[in-house]
């Protein structure tokens, strides 16, 4: 969501100084890349790019496709076959191995849900959606971002026939909550469909105001996540000392559940340094339904405070993450911000974090059918 978050940002800024653009999306990948499907980039016509298609090879020549779709005001589908040794051929250099299908969509805004009228709706809501993207390899004629599927609201660029298709696929790509591809045939032409399963960016709450939150609040805003910093201290609890947070709260933990909504995908780290205060909310916590709660500290802390609030059990050591953090040997409040991170990334994303060296599957395989 950080990389969309970014794109729109740029485009509202591309607009406000009359610049044209293009969206650059991966749309289909065979073989290894560096990006996978649903990946994207925003070019203008004066050349800036903002997110990725790739590691930095694709970027030159993708710039020059998104140039020509911007110019002609038609949508392109091109295809970077980097299985061939003679990779050269493309100026691109890549060497990884695959076959890359990139999309590019000039936008215009006086279209209703343009690709970015869709991304845009995509980043207002907290809530699971599927994107559809529409591409074809067999024809020139590319639909591109046709649809926005949540359970309560549809945005689409197709007929109400192909939008009905569409959401009867989408619905099961939002229970399943995994990617997926599906041939269609729009006006006997044939595409294929990528549905595009996407969460709303993590959301974290940190319990403390301390010097040693500070990294964590940078680190999880570099990646789009939503931060809250709350502490009973007026002193500490400022938005000067957390320019980075979304918010900033001063509350005690009877009252911070009411200034806070917890999601699926809202995670919790106590860090106040602050027993008493650390209990009670771990009281309160206990009996939510958030899915990840932190404790900063060694397991004998956790521990002790579950004996103090009769709540002892396997169960409860089991759903709090006491001490929080990965085992990376991390000593610096830095260090341990990149622990912390890592962790909640992880949990989240369903992955081991073990080394990737001894991972047997593709990184990838699990996220898209």
């Amino acid at each position: 969501m950080k990389e969309i978050t970014d794109i729109l940002k740029a485009y509202i800024k591309a607009e406000q100084e009359n610049k044209r653009s293009a969206l650059a999306t991966v749309v289909k990948v065979e073989g290894s890349s560096y990006r996978r499907p649903g990946a994207r980039m925003l070019v203008t016509e004066d050349g800036l790019l903002t997110g990725a298609i790739s590691g930095g090879c694709l970027e030159g020549d993708a710039l020059k496709k998104a140039l020509s779709a911007i110019h002609q005001q038609q949508k392109k589908l091109v295809t970077y076959d980097t299985t061939d040794e003679d990779d050269a051929k493309f100026g691109v250099q890549l060497g990884c191995n695959g076959i890359v299908y990139i999309l590019f969509e000039p936008i215009n805004s006086k279209e209703v849900n343009n690709p970015i009228d869709i991304l845009k709706a995509l980043a207002a809501e907290r809530e699971r959606a599927v994107l559809v993207t529409l591409f074809s390899t067999d024809h020139q004629q590319q639909l591109g971002t046709s649809m926005l599927y949540r359970r309560a609201k549809i945005s689409s660029i197709v007929s109400d026939q192909i939008s009905q298709q569409l959401t009867e696929q989408a619905q099961q790509v939002l229970l399943n909550q995994t990617s997926r591809f599906e041939p269609l045939k729009v006006d006997e032409l044939p595409y294929e469909a990528f549905y595009e399963y996407t969460s709303p960016p993590i959301a974290l709450i940190i319990a403390g105001a301390g010097n040693d939150v500070q990294p964590l609040v940078q680190m999880a805003d570099v990646l789009g996540w939503e931060v809250t910093v709350v502490d009973g201290r007026p002193t500490h609890a400022t938005a000067q000392r957390f320019p980075n947070a979304n918010r900033v709260l001063i509350a005690k933990p009877n009252d911070l559940l009411d200034k806070v909504e917890i999601d699926e995908q809202t995670a919790f780290a106590l860090m106040t340094h602050n027993y008493n205060y650390d209990t009670a909310l771990l009281n309160l916590l206990l009996n939510t339904n958030a899915p990840y709660i932190g404790t900063l500290g060694p397991k004998k802390k956790l521990i002790k405070m579950l004996e103090e609030l009769n709540l002892n059990t396997e169960e409860n050591q089991n759903r709090v993450h006491g001490p929080i953090g990965l085992d990376i040997g991390a000593e610096t409040a830095e260090e341990i911000a990149i622990s912390i991170i890592a962790e909640i990334k992880a949990f989240f994303a369903g992955a081991g974090a073990a080394s990737l060296k001894n991972k047997k599957n593709s990184i990838h395989t699990h996220q898209i059918n």
